[in-house]
Formats: structure tokens, sequence, C-alpha cells
């Protein structure tokens, strides 16, 4: 299946987020993963505790982060986010980071998601959800 969709998110690099030389801490790169991938699920009508309430739950089976450049403190940054695969049970993602002051490429990187029941099994998505999704 071809790509269904994409988002841009964007964020300021907050202080909070940083090191002693104010460059964002690479953990952070993998929540604005999380932040992008929420925002696109919502954008299509999909909220996660909807699914929660449904028990649906939607963990990260991996995750890959290829840093490029430093973001710094106070830097706006987009996070763009793909989905290139879908199925009723898995959801991969890719995403691109970019400062938006000069569109840099900060980082590029990879999640795939499964969807599992509330004992940790892999489930398939209610077929309402995922044309929720595909549209």
């Amino acid at each position: 299946m071809p790509g269904i969709g994409t988002i841009e998110v964007e964020t300021r690099a907050h202080f909070f987020e940083t090191d002693a030389m104010q460059v964002v801490h690479h953990a952070n790169h993998i929540r604005w993963f999380e932040m992008a991938r929420v925002e696109y699920l919502r954008a299509r009508g999909v909220l996660l505790k909807d699914l929660m309430d449904q028990g649906i739950l939607f963990p990260v089976r991996d995750v890959y982060c290829q840093y490029k450049e430093p973001a710094r403190y106070d830097d706006i940054v987009i996070i763009r986010a793909e989905v290139p695969e879908l199925t009723k049970v898995k959801m991969e993602f890719t995403y691109t980071i970019l400062r938006k002051a000069d569109q840099a490429l900060l980082a590029t990187g990879r999640t795939t998601t499964v969807f599992t029941g509330l004992t940790g099994r892999i489930t398939k998505l209610p077929d309402h959800v995922f044309e929720q999704l595909r549209r």
C-alpha cells in the first residue's frame, strides 16, 4: 500500500529539553516523534483515549532515529510524520525533523507501532477505526 498521509507539527525546543550546551538532548527526538504520531491520529478523528476506552493499546514495537544536526534551545522545529504502511495490526511511521528558520535537516526516524488488547496480545483494529486511519 502506498503512503497514506503526512502531518506536520511545530514545536519550540524548550530549555528543559537541552543539555549544558543548549543542545536538545537526543531522547527528546523520540518524544517529538510521539507528538507527531498522536497528532496524525487526531487529524483522522482517532483519539488514543477512545482507543484505550475500547481496550486497544498502541505500543511502539521499535524506534530508530538518525541525528544529522543539533537542535538548539529556542529553535522552532517541524516534525513531519508520514505513514508508509498501515494494516489492521500495525502502523509504520517515518519522521523528518527540520529547523524552521533554515529548513536544516536535524533528524530522520522511523517507528513501528502495533495494536494490542489490554493483555498485550496483538489485536486487529475494528473496521471503522481502520477506515478512519486510511482516509
